[in-house]
């Protein structure tokens, strides 16, 4: 009885002695910050917890977002046996070891087992190999968890037999509401400016918050303004966490990236690259990331910049641009930044020309000022039944059937014909464009056609 109470205090000590995070650790679904698609009322993972009728899954996500957390959710919630291994230090022996247990549990009382692997990516082929015909007999059910891209990482044949549920980043307003449990546990205040800085350099990551808060609440000052009870007696001193607590605790400075600021800079960045300033494209990417903007929002811009400001003097820089956005959605920060960093330099020292912007708009004008005009007989679709007798496609001439892949022929409605919007520049790429054209002019000339 005495080595009970021994032990309770011990586990109590050790409770109040965890670091923050742990100490936040969820109770039930309800406590869960985040993961609405998986864990709101009625969804699938939730509703396969509460009937405690999980099968092997493997949670996929970015540290913090709560592979830990539900896994231990299910441990508290779950009839079945619950055993866990981290793969980072687990071996081919603890697996062995792990289904032994399993089938002595099953053998005896009829139990079922299930076994959380944290870093499941970590284990090689052979050790996932061996955890196979567990999970395939249904002998063990696996909870794995990893931060990596698991059909990269985990054997076709383990994952086929395993649910895959994706863990997101946790919001803005996810990561606000669990500073606020943070500062609640740690009975602190903290000011706005502080609490966007520690959000906004927590990249999604809830245990960030709060390993974050945890260290700035340490560094804090006691609040000058004490907490009072009903009589106006001081019943506790609250600390109060200021931005130089949360930038000593990130060691990082916090930057001003208001409203302003944020159009601001962007307009910089923007015509920095149009400006073919290498330099000044990587100060002001590398300054919106420390702020904290957006990476998908920055992507963005620089595929629409591509096309405006490069166009065909390099139409390589779409595909450069268009590869830096998808990196970012596959990758993800911090390492995409190099994929958004080689983006700028290739678009700041690719040749420029709006060429493909001007055209654009000048067709557009045209299309809202001027009559539309009919399609031209010879371009209107001859293939079904009638359309030859209204005089469709006669007189079409097929480009591949010329000798030089070109013919002269009307293309566009009689109104329109004879206007110019696609001017090349002598610039890069689209100074062959322009020359080509020339060419194809030219020969039509010459030939009096």
């Amino acid at each position: 009885m005495a080595e009970d109470l021994f032990a309770a205090a011990a586990e109590d000590r050790l409770v109040r002695q965890a670091p923050l995070a742990a100490r936040l650790r969820p109770y039930s679904l309800d406590d869960v910050v985040g993961q609405e698609h998986l864990l709101g009322k009625g969804k699938p993972l939730r509703a396969l917890i509460e009937a405690d009728r999980l099968s092997s899954v493997i949670f996929w996500g970015p540290p913090g977002t709560g592979k830990t957390s539900v896994a231990q959710l299910v441990a508290r919630t779950t009839s079945k046996a619950f055993e866990q291994l981290s793969a980072v230090t687990a071996t081919v022996k603890d697996v062995r070891e792990v289904a032994a247990r399993a089938q002595d549990r099953l053998g005896q009382r009829g139990q079922g087992t299930i076994l959380f692997l944290d870093e499941v990516h970590r284990f090689n082929k052979a050790q996932q190999d061996a955890l196979l015909p567990s999970v395939e007999s249904g002998l063990l059910v696996l909870i794995g968890a990893t931060t990596e891209n698991p059909f990269f990482e985990v054997n076709p044949p383990l994952l086929s037999r395993s649910t895959l549920f994706r863990l997101e980043p946790l919001s803005v307003e996810a990561c606000t509401q669990l500073a606020h449990r943070g500062l609640e546990a740690e009975k602190a205040t903290i000011d706005a400016e502080a609490l966007t800085l520690l959000v906004d350099r927590a990249g999604g990551d809830g245990r960030h918050v709060l390993t974050s808060l945890e260290v700035a609440v340490a560094l804090a000052h006691e609040h000058p303004d004490a907490a009072h009870d009903e009589t106006g007696a001081i019943v506790d001193e609250l600390i109060r966490v200021t931005v130089a607590d949360v930038e000593a605790a990130l060691g990082t400075k916090a930057l001003r990236y208001g409203r302003d600021d944020h159009y601001d800079v962007i307009s910089a960045f923007i015509k920095s690259i149009r400006g073919s300033d290498p330099d000044a494209g990587l100060y002001w990417l590398a300054r919106m990331l420390e702020a904290g903007e957006d990476a998908r929002y920055i992507a963005r811009r620089l595929v629409v910049l591509a096309s405006e400001d490069i166009g065909m003097a390099d139409s390589f820089s779409l595909v450069v641009a268009d590869a830096a956005a998808r990196a970012v959605e596959f990758v993800g920060l911090p390492e995409a930044q190099l994929n958004l960093a080689h983006a700028v330099v290739h678009l700041a020292t690719a040749p420029k020309s709006n060429r493909v912007t001007v055209a654009l708009g000048r067709a557009q004008s045209d299309v809202r000022e001027r009559a539309g005009g009919e399609v031209p007989n010879h371009l209107r679709d001859g293939h079904y039944k009638g359309a030859k007798s209204l005089g469709h496609g006669q007189g079409y001439d097929y480009p591949h059937d010329s000798p030089e892949g070109w013919v002269d022929q009307q293309y566009r409605p009689s109104e329109l014909e004879g206007r110019v919007y696609y001017d090349p520049s002598p610039h890069g790429h689209e100074d062959e464009v322009r020359k080509r054209m020339q060419d194809n002019r030219r020969n039509h000339n010459e030939d009096g056609t």
